[in-house]
């Protein structure tokens, strides 16, 4: 009977009706649907192990159904696994029929007439011997014959002119020759060639490698009198020596214009304004300035010497209006960056006093003390890392408003662009380096569990809620909302000294006491984008200008670098660095130069403050 193959559909892939709910179609043309598999891995586990036919039970591919195998078909299937036939009644080994036998027999096996081909000469073979007659007629084929095994020898050097190319040195240049025998070497040299007494002695006396002759000419009777030569065997060997171990190269030129290997820049008056001239000098401080910051109208000036004092200026005519004494050394000073608020971060010793300098707008002054005042103390007390202790009334004459006691040195203050937290950075190597205050609330924190190196400086970003902390070699982005780490740049320098972001946010420059400026894009790596070598001498400053597209760097050299640095909206564009002008008039002194640069928040202008006890204006 004929196996009752119920899925018409032929012999086809089956995959073509994967994405449909049926197989085929059976005798009758209705669909054959496939049998719901809803069973998941578990449930196939669990029927191996508890259906004892599902050994032998097998998916068919036409129906979709679940077949078992009956004893004649596993039969089947473990011959062919064995690489038996599948018909059990064949028989490999049965004995073969002789068909041509040795016998012979009276009728031929085959009785097919001979071909006429058989005994004709082929056309097609005569006009291909004729070809190579005519071939081997013409010289065109040569008969073999059989190789000599001869030694070739040949001569090292009948290849030694200019124009031939040994096999492995394609760029190989021949040796010089001997220069040819002159009058000295002559055995009956002119009376001009033979030297006197005294040049003989001075010729003895000079080290043979400085010898303009390697020996003395000499006159002799006839050629019979010549003895043989000293240094003969010498010279050859040396010859030999220069031949083998002097590397001779033959070196490509390339005519290249020194003009194009220089980028081609923008010319500086195209880029214009930026600062060019000295305009007005700050004359006040008795010793060196560190530190200097502009108040966000652009009308004041503060600065911080060694000097122990702290100076407020007016920008316009450079004229000092206050002058507080502090008792030490201010390592750091910041103008809050809030239009609306009136205070100045000053950093001395082992604390940081909030002042208010009481100028300009009284309202603004009014409003400042006022903010500052209306704080009231939480009912049970908070540990913190520092002491916020108001001022005495002294202190308050003098404008000092707030006392943040470190308890170790205090070396940078900055603000939060919104004017009310701030950051310090403290010399504890090892320990808690960073903190972040909130002056409406007297409230400070350490954000970091544990130190990330000997910090140098610390910026909050411009626009979004990002913390940059430069230790000594790299700068770590921290995310402050989410309390992690966002990115870590690695400045290719030894030692970093400041930095600086961009007011876009996607551009921080780092300054380094190995005179290198190093300009990051933070959308394109954590390496630097370009390394700026400019100044000679460690840079110590380093700031970007608000709304223009300037940054400059202050050095030790005692100058200002101010360079264009373009930053296109368009991603795919890199940042425009063209160095513009180099600005002088700081005398360096006590090996230091300009310590510490600050634009004007509207304006091209650049402030400076210098070693020289001075702060500059450059217009």
């Amino acid at each position: 009977l004929p196996q009752d193959i119920r899925n018409t559909v032929g012999n086809i892939p089956m995959e073509w009706y994967q994405d449909f709910p049926h197989v085929g179609y059976d005798l009758d043309g209705k669909r054959i649907y496939k049998p719901l598999r809803s069973k998941d891995e578990l449930d196939l586990f669990l029927e191996k192990m508890e259906n004892p036919e599902y050994w032998r039970t097998v998916q068919d591919r036409q129906t979709g159904a679940d077949v078992r195998l009956s004893e004649e078909q596993l039969e089947l299937v473990q011959r062919l696994q064995r690489g038996q036939f599948g018909d059990t009644n064949f028989d490999p080994y049965e004995p073969s029929v002789d068909f041509f036998s040795h016998e012979v027999r009276i009728h031929p096996v085959t009785n097919r007439p001979a071909d006429k081909r058989s005994f004709i000469p082929s056309l097609v073979e005569k006009e291909k011997v004729s070809k190579l007659v005519h071939a081997i007629k013409m010289g065109w084929i040569q008969p073999w014959k059989p190789k000599e095994n001869v030694p070739i020898f040949y001569d090292l050097w009948a290849r030694e002119d200019p124009n031939s190319i040994l096999g492995r040195h394609k760029m190989h240049v021949p040796a010089p020759k001997i220069p040819l025998p002159g009058h000295e070497e002559s055995y009956n040299p002119p009376p001009e060639f033979l030297l006197s007494p005294e040049e003989k002695l001075a010729w003895e006396q000079q080290d043979p490698a400085e010898r303009r002759l390697s020996f003395l000419p000499q006159k002799f009777r006839s050629l019979r009198a010549v003895p043989a030569y000293s240094r003969f065997i010498q010279e050859r060997f040396e010859r030999c020596l220069d031949l083998y171990l002097c590397p001779r190269q033959r070196k490509m030129r390339v005519n290249v214009d020194p003009e194009d290997l220089i980028p081609k820049l923008p010319r500086p008056r195209d880029l214009q304004p930026f600062p060019t001239t000295q305009a007005l000098v700050y004359r006040g401080h008795s010793s060196l300035v560190r530190t200097l910051s502009v108040s966000p109208s652009g009308q004041w000036l503060v600065s911080g010497s060694d000097d122990g004092s702290v100076r407020f200026w007016e920008v316009s005519s450079a004229r000092c209006l206050r002058a507080i004494p502090v008792g030490s050394v201010v390592k750091s000073v910041a103008w809050n960056p809030n239009p609306a608020v009136c205070l100045v971060a000053v950093a001395v010793d082992e604390q940081v006093l909030l002042v208010n300098p009481g100028l300009g707008d009284r309202l603004l002054v009014a409003a400042t003390d006022q903010l500052l005042d209306s704080w009231e103390a939480p009912e049970e007390e908070r540990i913190q890392p520092v002491r916020w202790i108001p001022a005495g009334p002294e202190e308050r004459g003098k404008g000092i408003r707030l006392r943040v006691e470190h308890g170790k040195p205090v070396t940078q203050v900055t603000w939060h662009g919104k004017g009310d937290y701030w950051a310090s950075v403290v010399r504890n190597p090892g320990s808690r380096q960073v903190l972040i205050h909130q002056s409406s609330r007297r409230w400070s924190q350490d954000p970091f569990r544990k130190s990330p190196g000997m910090i140098q400086c610390v910026q909050f970003h411009p626009l979004r809620p990002y913390f940059l902390v430069a230790s000594q070699r790299s700068v770590r982005i921290y995310n402050l909302l989410r309390q992690e780490l966002a990115k870590k740049l690695q400045s290719n320098c030894q030692w970093i000294s400041s930095m600086a972001v961009h007011p876009a946010g996607d551009n921080v420059i780092c300054g380094s006491y190995d005179s290198k400026l190093a300009w990051f894009d933070l959308d394109l790596s954590t390496r630097p984008y370009r390394l700026l070598r400019h100044h000679r001498r460690a840079l110590r400053s380093v700031a970007f200008h608000r709304r223009y597209p300037l940054f400059a760097s202050g050095s030790d050299d005692g100058t200002v670098i101010v360079c264009h640095g373009m930053v296109y909206s368009d991603l795919l564009q890199n940042p425009l660095l063209v160095p513009l002008k180099v600005l002088k008039g700081h005398a360096p002194a006590l090996d230091l130069g300009v310590l510490d640069v600050a634009f004007h928040p509207h304006q091209p202008w650049l402030f400076s403050a210098g070693a020289d006890g001075t702060l500059r204006l450059y217009t």
